[in-house]
């Protein structure tokens, strides 16, 4: 059965990146959520093996989805990638303190994507 992962992402543009780039590898099936209170809606619904998030995005910022994520018993072992515009040290150091495993800042290389989704999806 095909792992699951699930995208929240708010700019339609860099979700259909981040979409045909994990399709490239052929072996995932994706969940598409336009805003982090769209992910958390889909949450309970579907049983996804992986998240990406972007931080900034309205309603739910990718920040408190993995706060929801990393402190709901069901889900705190879910692998968990933030993709985002905000490159800073500090940015990083946040996402990863909340329990995100990896941090990727846009624009990033499909290659590095690809590579942590085999890494964390074994």
């Amino acid at each position: 059965m095909a792992k699951k992962i699930l995208i929240a992402e708010d700019s339609q543009t860099m979700r259909s990146l981040i979409v045909s780039t994990i399709s490239a590898l052929g072996e995932y099936e994706l969940v598409e959520a336009a805003n982090g209170f769209e992910a958390l809606r889909i949450l309970p619904r579907e049983k996804v093996d992986m998240v990406i998030t972007d931080i900034n995005m309205p309603d739910i910022n990718g920040l408190e989805l993995i706060s929801f994520i990393k402190n709901n018993p069901n889900y705190k072992d879910t692998p968990l990638i933030i993709i985002s515009t905000e490159g800073s040290e500090k940015d990083r150091e946040k996402g990863l303190s909340l329990g995100a495993d990896a941090y990727l800042v846009k624009p990033f290389k499909p290659e590095e994507l690809q590579s942590l989704i085999r890494e964390y999806l074994v």
